[in-house]
Formats: structure tokens, C-alpha cells, sequence
């Protein structure tokens, strides 16, 4: 017997009309990918890194809400793992179940958000459904990606730059019914079109973390890079860093990559980054065994960086913390800007503020994108002048083990969950384009 679900996958697929994509059946209840708050305790007393997604993430159905004025269905063909999806799944540093209590006291329609439930995923790809009557610009059919800036745009904070409204969120992180799910719930000013030339899993990786990437490398709210600038990128081989990287090189900059394997730094090379630093194979310990910091590992360091740069670093784009962030504030050049948008090894930071401010240097949080930026960005992605960064597919019902795999940082670039879509390969409407830029397209699949 033919679903509801299947009836639409299959329209998708056949590239139904939008008119007949409008008219079918939207089942009450779908798959998602989620995490229940009789869970929230499960892993109290481990470490981090014994804290395991797998036991953690179900693949269940859940009933789909109301949907608002302003709002979208989009049936999602794929979505991707970002790190707010393992914190998520091991419930640091806090359970996410408390921001949707708070987002369900604001307003009727937020209340729908508050379950015993929590379906995650800040990522998406797919095919509008429906749409709530305020909605202006898109319809059913439309093929789109959702970025993940959850903002009210009746509170006055948010007209400026929307990521400084007093009450910004993340979707699927800060709110329920995120993209790890066969239907999501989306804000309208979420949508941007799908780039043509890209399949439903490669579009769907890019928008969180390529947004975030340009808002601190490129925007004006963030570093707001110059021609022949000079960048130490961490993990630049990773989801966020692949995009930094591609951003500086675009830019005129000087990327210098940090990596963490010979066949990553392999693959920054491909990416067309010269300066590339495998920390493990310098052996920096910027942690000693007595739980302190070594002022000599981060002067090897920045020795490092002049011999392959020729200079000190004028932005540091910097998201793993707490191992790293001693180093990052030290090499910095006089009068320079370390840019933070995460804190991947640890929250608690540590470092010498002399040398941030008797050098003049700044340091600066940046957190995803607003909507222009997430746009621009997008638009960059749908003219081939920033590439994806998929490595590997999961279906989603091994959404557990795509996140497992970001939490140990057993991954190259980003990893993409098939959600609607049947197979790996679909959704090409430009064939030439993608043909004329397969080898960038595809650089990570090589080392997935």
C-alpha cells in the first residue's frame, strides 16, 4: 500500500508540479531523527568522549504540528551532522529540552515546540510542501535548502543584524522539528534556493557551517578579511575550516590550515592551501601533564607559522576552545583579531590576556550568519565559487552513527544523511555546470 510519504517522495521524484505537490495528502505523523528528555540523564557522571550518540539518538515518528502564518512544510530529500547535533545527542553542555521550554512560554505557536521530545538537525535540502498564508516568496514545489537563523522578526532587536536579536535561535538545536526528519517545520525567511548543480545530499551540508564561515571571514560582523591577509585556520579540513579555507583563498588571503593527519593535509593541499600545519606530527603539547599551559609550545608554534607564512597570523579563526584557544590568542599579530564561533574541546577557556592586551589584538565571538549572509553565501555555493564539503552519506536511520563519528572527529569535511531521498546522486537540474566542476564538487568524497 502506498503512503503518504511515498506518494510524495514520489512526486519529487518524478518532478510532480507544484500545483500537485500543493494538493497531496500530508501525513500526520513522520520519521525523525530525535533524542527524548526520559533520556536526558543517561550518560551523567561519563566524560564527553564516553558519551555515545547511538544510544542516545531514536529514528521515530513524530506527530507534525500546526503549521504558523510564517511558516513552510519542506519535505527534506537530505540533511547533514553539524556539532550542535552532538550536543545535542549527549545533552552538553546543558539538554536542549530546557531551550524548548523556553521557546514554548513565548507565544501559542511556540508552544508546539515543547515536547518530551527533541527532533534535531540545523541543516536541510528538499521541497517545499506547503505554506502558511503570511508566506510571500515561496510556494509548493519550490526546490530549496534551509539555513538554521530562528528569529522573530516582530522583535525590533532583530532589524539590524538579526543574529543580535534578543531572542535568536538555532532550528533544531534551540527549536524542535529540525531537518533530521522526512518533514520539517521552517520559518519562511529560513528558505534559500537549491544550488542546480548540486545533488539533494551535497546541497544539504553547506548552509549552516558555510554561512558561519562567511560571516567570520568575509562579513563586515565579522573579521571582514583583506586581500593578502595572512589566517590560521583550525581544523581546516573539517566543516567548518574547508569552508574558512576556501573564503581566504577566494579572498586573496593567505590560508595556513591546521590539521591533524598527513591525509588531511593531503587533501588541504587538493583545496589549493600551501601552508598546511599537521600539529600531530610537530608534537605540540600546548597542555602539559599538570593540567597547565606552555608558553614555549606556542612560540614553536608561531615559529611555525612565519616559516610557512613568512608572517604572524592577522586573523585567527578559531573554534576548538580550550586546547587551543592559548595558542591562538599568543600567535596572533600585534594589532590582530582571533575570531571564535565554538568551542569544540572544551568551554572553559584559558589564556595569557597579556598578550591580547598589551599587542592590541581582538577577540571577537561570531555565532552562524543572518539571513543576507546565510543568502550570500548560498548564492556563492549556487555559482561554483564555494564548493561542498560532503565526505560521506548516512541514511537517516544511522543518524546516531554519522554524529558518533563528528563527536570523535573520525570525519573529513561534513556528513550527509539521506532523509526522502531514495539514493545518493539525485536532484541535478544543471548537469553541465555540475560536469564542469565535478573535481571540486566531489575533492572530499575522496577522502571520506
Amino acid at each position: 500500500m502506498t503512503t503518504a510519504i511515498d506518494a510524495i517522495r514520489t512526486a519529487i521524484l518524478e518532478g510532480a508540479p507544484g500545483e500537485e505537490l500543493g494538493a497531496l495528502p500530508v501525513p500526520e505523523a513522520v520519521r525523525g531523527a530525535l533524542v527524548r528528555a526520559e533520556d536526558q540523564t543517561m550518560f551523567d557522571g561519563l566524560p564527553s568522549e564516553e558519551k555515545d550518540p547511538r544510544t542516545s539518538v531514536r529514528v521515530e515518528d513524530f506527530p507534525l504540528p500546526e503549521l504558523a502564518p510564517d511558516e513552510a512544510l519542506v519535505a527534506v530529500m537530505a540533511s547533514s551532522i553539524n556539532f550542535n547535533t552532538v550536543w545535542t545527542s549527549i545533552f552538553e553542555p546543558l539538554p536542549t529540552f530546557q531551550f524548548l521550554k523556553r521557546l514554548g512560554k513565548e507565544s501559542v505557536w511556540g508552544a508546539r515546540h515543547d515536547q518530551p521530545y527533541h527532533v534535531i538537525g540545523s541543516d536541510a535540502a528538499g521541497v517545499v510542501l506547503r505554506t502558511g498564508s503570511a508566506v510571500r516568496n515561496w510556494k509548493p514545489g519550490d526546490a530549496v535548502t534551509v539555513h538554521c537563523n530562528y528569529v522573530d522578526d516582530q522583535d525590533p532587536s532583530s532589524h539590524d543584524d538579526a543574529m543580535m536579536a534578543a531572542n535568536q535561535r538555532i532550528w533544531g538545536f534551540e527549536s524542535n522539528f529540525g531537518g533530521l526528519a522526512d518533514i520539517s517545520v521552517v520559518r519562511a525567511n529560513q528558505l534559500m534556493p537549491k544550488p542546480a548543480h548540486l545533488t539533494w545530499e551535497e546541497a544539504a551540508v553547506n548552509a549552516l557551517t558555510n554561512s558561519t564561515s562567511y560571516r567570520m571571514i568575509v562579513s563586515p560582523n565579522g573579521s571582514q578579511m583583506t586581500q593578502g591577509q595572512t589566517v590560521l585556520i583550525w581544523g581546516a579540513s573539517g566543516g567548518i575550516g574547508a569552508y574558512a579555507c576556501q573564503y581566504v583563498l577566494n579572498g586573496g588571503g593567505t590560508p595556513v590550515g591546521v590539521v591533524s593527519s598527513p591525509e588531511r593535509a593531503a587533501l588541504l593541499h587538493e583545496l589549493g592551501v600551501e601552508a598546511v600545519i599537521d600539529r600531530k606530527a610537530e608534537g605540540y603539547r600546548f597542555w602539559n601533564d599538570e593540567g597547565e599551559q606552555d608558553p614555549s609550545e606556542w612560540r614553536r608554534f608561531g615559529k611555525k607559522i612565519r616559516e610557512l607564512a613568512g608572517t604572524d597570523p592577522d586573523i585567527v579563526f578559531e573554534h576548538p576552545g580550550r586546547q587551543t584557544m592559548g595558542a591562538s590568542v599568543f600567535v596572533a599579530k600585534r594589532g590582530g583579531m582571533i575570531i571564535t564561533c565554538a568551542a569544540t574541546s572544551g568551554f572553559m577557556i584559558e589564556y595569557d590576556n597579556r598578550y591580547l592586551w598589551m599587542n592590541l589584538k581582538t577577540l571577537k565571538g561570531c555565532h552562524f550568519a543572518n539571513y543576507r549572509e546565510a543568502w550570500e553565501a548560498n548564492r556563492l555555493i549556487a555559482e561554483g565559487k564555494i564548493f561542498p564539503t560532503l565526505s560521506k552519506v548516512f541514511s537517516l536511520e544511522d543518524t546516531g552513527e554519522a554524529a558518533y563519528q563528528v563527536h570523535h572527529n573520525l570525519h573529513e569535511g561534513k556528513l550527509g544523511i539521506l532523509c526522502l531521498a531514495p539514493e545518493e546522486g539525485l536532484g541535478v537540474t544543471d548537469g553541465e555546470m555540475r560536469e564542469r566542476l565535478l573535481p571540486q564538487i566531489t575533492l572530499f568524497r575522496k577522502y571520506g
